[in-house]
Formats: C-alpha cells, structure tokens, sequence
C-alpha cells in the first residue's frame, strides 16, 4: 500500500463533498487516517466475502463493480466515475462485500478506515445525511438497473450501456468517442448478454451507423436513436 501525506487542502480537493461539512476537529482526525493506493489495470481492489475495513473514493481512473455468475460469467453491477464513494454499503450492513471491484484502467483510490467514517458520522448530522443521499441514490439507479437488464431485448440493453457509459466517463475532445475502451466482455458483462451477442449487436449499430467502431474505441454517431432503442427496449 503506497502511504502519502497530503496537505488538507490536497485532501479537501480530493474529497470535497466529504470533507465540507467536517469541524477543524474532525478534519486534522480524517487527515491522519487518509490513505492513497494506487491499483494497474485490472488489479482487483476487493473480493466477493471480504470484510470491508475502507471508505473507498476514486481519485483517478475507472472502477468495475462486479458479481461472478453460474458457470464463471460476470455481471457488471456498476461502474464508478471520478470523485465517487464506494465499498462502504456492506460495512454498514455489517456483511462481508457480496460483489468484487477492479480496475478498468490504472487508478488511484482514496481509503478511510470506516471505523472513523462511523466515528465522525455519529459527531456530525451533516455527514450522516450525505451518506443517506448516498445510499438512498445507488438504491435507485441499481433498482433501475435490474428493471432495465432483466426487462429489455438486448438492442435496448446495448444502447442504454453505451449512453450509460458517455454519462457517467464522458467522451474524447470530438464529443462523439466514448472516453473509456472496453473489451466486448467487459461491455457484454455490464449489458448482461453473451459476447457473441454483444459483438453481432454492435456490428448491427455499426451498419445502422448509429456508432463506428475501431478497435475498443467506439464512437456514437446518432445518439438520438441509441435513446430511442434504448427507450423501446
């Protein structure tokens, strides 16, 4: 684990919206139990039955939340974007992790011991209520989710990854190319589909020239009818 001493205003740079409602007191106690750990591409950061021990926040890079199948087949739960908080639902629940999470990209990953997350929550109402706002908001985009994947033809559930993935990592200075490159198992993980399946859907959006593909690189061309498809399911 790479340990950095960081300034508090480093620290209040990299965890803004956590750090805003903390007293003088509570900042120089976060500040002694902050940690920096920096992941390579495809290093797992928690395994499925772990306890989790951190607050985990994504400083840099791309995450994957994920859950093995039946037969070795992974589902993507959700993938984390830059500034987002994670790994700290089960420790609550006071479960071990029911997921695992990897990095799709070298990345580097802010850790607070939860013991103090609780300690400074039971101090301070403001912080309590961002966790509950937290919470309560990935409740409903995984609610949505398992609608959404379980319920839609899979031209729909390709179409919503795809402007899910513009959504939450963005794109390149053209405004059109997705600014993340994942393998056709990694996106068919996240569309809940096969591979074979996620590359004839693709290669059918290419021809429709609703997207254009090179490589990893995909680049949305008609956005419009990708939410249509993906409204129609």
């Amino acid at each position: 684990m790479v340990k950095k001493e960081l300034t508090e205003t480093e620290i209040a740079e990299s965890i803004p919206d956590l750090w805003q409602p903390l007293t003088q007191a509570q900042k120089e106690l976060l500040a002694k139990n902050f940690t920096i750990q920096k992941y390579k591409k495809n290093e797992t950061i928690y395994c499925e039955g772990e306890t989790p021990e951190n607050l985990m926040c994504l400083l840099s890079g791309k995450v994957k939340i994920y859950k093995d199948g039946v037969g070795g087949r992974s589902q993507i739960i959700r993938v984390i974007k830059n500034k987002e908080y994670f790994a700290y639902r089960a420790y609550f629940a006071k479960e071990n992790f029911v997921t695992a999470a990897a990095a799709f990209e070298p990345c580097t990953i802010c850790l607070i011991p939860m013991p103090v997350i609780v300690e400074l929550i039971l101090d301070n109402a403001q912080l309590a209520m961002f966790f509950i706002k937290q919470l309560s908001k990935d409740l409903g985009i995984s609610d949505e989710r398992t609608v959404n994947l379980t319920q839609k033809h899979i031209r729909g559930r390709l179409a919503e990854s795809l402007l899910f993935l513009k959504e939450t990592y963005g794109v390149e200075e053209d405004q059109c190319t997705l600014s993340i490159y994942l393998s056709r198992e990694d996106l068919a993980n996240l569309s809940n589909m096969t591979t074979s399946n996620a590359i004839r859907t693709l290669s059918n959006f290419a021809s429709e020239k609703l997207i254009t593909i090179d490589g990893r690189k995909i680049k949305i061309i008609d956005e419009e009818k990708l939410k249509k498809i993906s409204k129609i399911g």
